[in-house]
């Protein structure tokens, strides 16, 4: 809490307490104040000057939402406070929070002296008062003794507001009754925040609401994301999506989407992502806002956040959004929150929303870390944020109400209030707006600020030259206003003209590219730069000091922030090492491992600006491979994150290809790749081959030593092959790894069976892929009768492996026709299933219901319709038991067993049944396509293609005609989508012709 924030408020309902909530708004009491639109007072303890106010809005006197707010009359006695607060809840059901008030209660008063104030402290246990949406604060200081008849200690308290931490959660309401003065009754802020007309009298005089964060894990979170105004130095911070400087527009349907999948219950995870500037933050922040009328607390972790903190978010038992901003760099923090997810008992509503640049190889990566992010993010929700403004007819006037916006805030800027800025922007001409670049909400936000900025003060040179005055230059124009306050900082610090301005602007560029997590690491930093590295620590730490003027840290330890928007900070950063590339060489002298990871990342970003022609890139493939030892992982792992990985990838080859890094070295850089990488798939493949190519040569000279690493070799090089589409080479290279482990597991099959059943299962996976079923059904045999053993002998180890060993058994028999085999193959792989499940639910039920649906269809392909029937209902309701613990996850899996039910229902006369089944596969499959079209179109026109079938079976030929039309635009629309004839099924032929007549007469 803040002193200067405390009020005391004079009403028709008596005196009480209040505070500050932003600009000239003031929280009180309802019962203090009495209605809206009343007069009331406000002063401040000890103060002598009390200044009129009218409240603006007021909650019921005496009722739950017991709370007012004031706005204070304009005039030179009152100076608004810079900054809003911050709002939370409480999340768990932990007791013990520890929590504080500020008032100015009668038992404080003495006749004829000045106001006096009141702190308390105590706790507040979220299980007490609940029902009537009610906190109770239990005072740890002694209360008070004796008191006029009929009436309280604590009167005149009423309107406190009360913090837990650094958010405001609550409003004195009333002293407890029973509680010998010791508790008092508090209005929750989520109450408050419940009712649309104080969120909107908040925002409209307080600034932006920020929504309500989670109390308990306030220590958690990034204080950045709702940074009100207030202390504003620079223009460009009004960019910053936390304080929501432009008013939210457009989304409209999306907002809506995400409210209900928020509204769906369980766990949920939804990935949106789009380049930098696109709106993903700012719709983050508007969602948030939005929630919290439905009493939602967000939760924005910081980066610095550890796993075994992020966990504790298991004990969340209200609902919660966590959103993870820079997902793809946070892969580490996504599984510790998956791990906290997966012991939340799911009775609340807990959902993930990741902000990414990319939704490429790193999410795979992230999906497949463990058993449980796999579970929890393969069916995650995925969407493309495209451009706000496509349409450039819309623009003029978001370009309109972004200068409105933008002149009415940058008064709030240090230096900027003696401009009239509104009559700026009305004088303002809109620009030509018909690029595709100024789509991006950024881009046209930071255009207006720009043309603002330079219409009243001139902005210094940043180059770029004719560049500046075009879309891709509007980054260098803010940033020539930017360097006006950086400059006029360090000479009023001292530091210019002892130091040059290129050198405090390189300083900057490090700053933005390894950070530092304190001030030594900061200084550690400064020692790498020649131009720092003979100055005084007093003049480095002089500069440290500089930063963290210009950009304070919004988080305990850290000594800045970077500057934002991102793009900005890249901006500089980027004409930096265009100009003097050897400084990132400098700066990776004494950095750690997470300087290098920013480093590289900052990098890539940078050089994806079209203003630098391709540059930058040469600049990072030469350092990449200068350094490769030192920075093996990190090229990798940023290749996979960054939305510009081309540098990066060019090094991975050079690399590679260079006959002087050695086996060792090659075999650290493949152990970064990925599993499984599209992006770096062609890359793996080369890289594989070489470290092959080194096994090869040494297993000739010495094969006892040697044999073993080279077959391992030759195994991951035909899963590389196969990935990239050369099956004839990954055949080839099976097949050698085959040889060499059927040698090796003959000398010593305890040490060798293992390997042999994994190279026997790629090798029947590449024979089938060639179209040689039969030999891939040779070889998958081979791998179960190798899998059954070692099962037998050790299973807690080895039955998983020979459950999906028969699964593919079932499978290679099915397409040889041997259905009774295929069956007794699966109906053993789901037994197994079923016992593992036993003993671990958690890890193996979706398993056991994915072989329970692949038994029923087998069932059914032998005409064991009714067995068929039993096993496919059994899969369906076990797919419902983990769609209700986690919808996200298994909503697909629901599906897949509903569209196979409704086929078993058809097939013994359950023709109604069967339909409705029917209908609900075809209502998940459409909700899933709309959001992830290219995973599940296909799924979906099977599933129109199914439901049709089911109409006709039941007469009902007019309403057949249609999804069987849907399912047809689809098959035509999206034909890549579709791999296999086995993804497109058919109606019957006299069906089809029937229907193509009436569609082509």
């Amino acid at each position: 809490m803040e002193r200067a924030r405390l009020m005391g408020v004079t009403g028709p309902g008596g005196p009480g307490s209040g505070y500050a909530v932003g600009g000239r708004l003031v929280l009180t009491s309802a019962h203090v104040v009495a209605r809206t639109d009343e007069r009331v007072e406000v002063f401040r303890p000890g103060g002598d000057h009390a200044v009129g106010g009218v409240v603006v809005w007021c909650g019921t006197p005496g009722g739950r939402d017991d709370a007012a707010l004031v706005l204070v009359d304009e005039g030179p006695w009152w100076q608004p406070l810079a900054g809003v607060v911050r709002w939370g809840r409480l999340v768990t059901d932990r007791p013990g929070t520890v929590c504080e008030g500020w008032g100015v209660p009668e038992v404080a008063q003495r006749s004829g002296a000045a106001v006096e104030a009141v702190q308390l402290t105590g706790v507040v246990n979220p299980g007490s008062g609940f029902v009537g949406n009610q906190y109770v604060m239990d005072l740890l200081q002694h209360p008070p003794q004796g008191s006029l008849a009929g009436s309280s200690p604590w009167g005149g308290l009423s309107g406190a507001a009360v913090f837990c931490g650094r958010l405001l959660t609550g409003v004195v309401a009333s002293d407890r009754a029973y509680s010998g003065h010791g508790q008092l009754n508090v209005v929750p802020a989520y109450v408050l925040q419940h009712d649309p007309a104080f969120r909107t009298a908040l925002a409209e005089h307080a600034g932006a609401a920020s929504g309500l964060e989670a109390v308990e894990f306030q220590h958690l979170a990034d204080p950045a994301p709702g940074t009100p105004w207030g202390g504003l130095r620079s223009p460009a911070a009004l960019l910053q999506a936390g304080r929501q400087t432009v008013p939210f527009h457009g989304r409209e349907d999306l907002i809506e989407r995400m409210r209900a999948w928020c509204a769906l219950g369980g766990f949920g995870a939804w990935l949106l992502h789009g380049p930098g500037g696109q709106g993903k933050t700012r719709l983050a922040h508007h969602l948030a806002d939005l929630l919290a009328a439905d009493r939602w607390a967000v939760l924005w972790p910081h980066p610095d956040a550890t796993s075994a903190e992020l966990r504790e978010i298991r004990h969340t038992a209200r609902p919660m959004l966590i959103v993870l901003d820079y997902a793809e760099i946070r892969a580490e923090q996504l599984t510790a929150l998956i791990e906290a997810i997966a012991d939340h008992p799911g009775t609340t509503p807990l959902k993930i929303l990741l902000l990414a640049r990319t939704a490429g190889d790193w999410w795979t990566h992230a999906k497949n870390i463990t058993s449980l992010t796999q579970d929890y993010l393969d069916a995650a929700r995925i969407h493309l944020l495209l451009p706000l403004e496509a349409n450039p007819s819309n623009r003029r006037e978001a370009y309109r109400q972004a200068v409105r916006a933008l002149a009415t805030a940058l008064p709030h800027v240090h230096g900027y209030a003696e401009h009239d800025w509104p009559a700026m922007a009305d004088t303002l001409t809109v620009p030509r707006l018909d690029l595709d670049a100024y789509g991006n909400a950024l881009t046209l936000h930071m255009t207006a600020l720009a043309d603002l900025l330079d219409t009243a003060v001139p902005a210094a040179p940043t180059g770029g030259g004719a560049v500046r005055q075009a879309a891709e230059g509007v980054e260098d124009r803010l940033l020539g206003h930017e360097y006006r306050y950086w400059e006029q900082t360090a000479t009023a610090r001292g530091l210019v003209p002892r130091l040059t301005f290129d050198t405090l602007k390189t300083a900057l560029a490090a700053a933005h590219l390894v950070g530092a997590a304190d001030r030594e690491q900061a200084d550690q930093t400064w020692r790498s730069l020649p131009a720092l590295a003979d100055q005084t620590r007093d003049r480095r730490d002089a500069v440290t000091a500089w930063i963290a003027a210009l950009y304070p840290a919004t988080f305990e330890g850290r000594p800045w922030e970077s500057l934002q928007p991102d793009r900005l900070a890249e901006r500089h950063t980027g004409r930096i090492l265009d100009a003097d590339p050897a400084l990132a060489d400098h700066l990776l002298n004494d950095a750690d491992h997470a300087q290098t990871g920013q480093l590289l990342t900052i990098y890539s970003r940078a050089a994806a600006h079209s203003v630098f022609q391709r540059r930058l890139d040469a600049h990072l493939t030469r350092l990449c491979t200068r350094n490769h030892r030192q920075l093996a992982g990190q090229i990798i792992t940023t290749a996979v994150q960054t939305n510009h990985p081309a540098p990066l990838i060019t090094a991975l080859d050079a690399i590679t290809a260079d006959p002087t890094v050695t086996l060792d070295d090659l075999t650290t850089l493949n152990g970064w790749l990925p599993r499984s990488s599209r992006r770096l798939a062609e890359s793996a493949v080369r890289l594989t081959q070489t470290i092959t190519s080194h096994y090869r040569a040494l297993a000739k000279v010495n094969p006892d030593a040697y044999l073993p690493d080279l077959a391992t070799s030759l195994n991951n090089l035909s899963n590389r092959l196969g990935e990239v589409g050369r099956w004839e080479e990954g055949l080839a290279v099976i097949q050698q790894a085959v040889r060499i482990r059927n040698m090796l597991a003959e000398t010593d099959p305890d040490a060798y069976l293992p390997d042999l059943a994994t190279s026997l299962n790629n090798l029947s996976i590449r024979l089938g892929e060639m179209g040689r079923y039969e030999q891939g059904l040779a070889a998958i045999q081979a791998a179960v009768r190798i899998r059954r053993a070692l099962a037998k002998v050790n299973p807690d180890a080895y039955l998983p492996d020979l459950a999906t060993s028969l699964n593919n058994l079932s499978i290679r028999l099915g397409e040889m026709g041997r259905q009774q085999k295929g069956l007794d193959a699966i109906r053993e792989a789901a037994n197994h299933y079923r016992a593992l499940a036993k003993l671990n639910p958690d890890a193996y039920l979706p398993d056991l219901a994915g072989a329970l649906n692949n038994l029923s269809i087998r069932l059914g392909e032998m005409g064991r319709w009714e067995e068929g029937l039993a096993v496919a209902q059994e899969a369906a309701d076990l797919y419902r038991s983990l769609v209700e613990a986690n919808p996200d996850a298994f909503r697909s899996g629901l599906a897949h067993s509903l569209h196979n039910l409704s086929i078993r229902l058809g097939s013994v006369g359950r023709r109604e049944e069967g339909l409705a089944a029917a209908q609900e596969a075809v209502r998940i499959r459409r909700a899933l396509a709309e959001v992830n079209p290219d995973a599940y179109l296909p799924d979906l026109a099977g599933a129109l293609i199914n439901l049709s079938e089911r109409l006709m079976a039941l007469g009902r030929s007019e309403e057949a005609l249609h999804p069987f039309q849907e399912a047809l635009h689809i098959r035509r629309t999206y034909p890549k989508l579709f791999k296999t004839q086995q993804e497109w099924s058919s109606p019957p032929p006299v069906v089809m012709v029937g229907w193509m007549r009436t569609l082509h007469p």
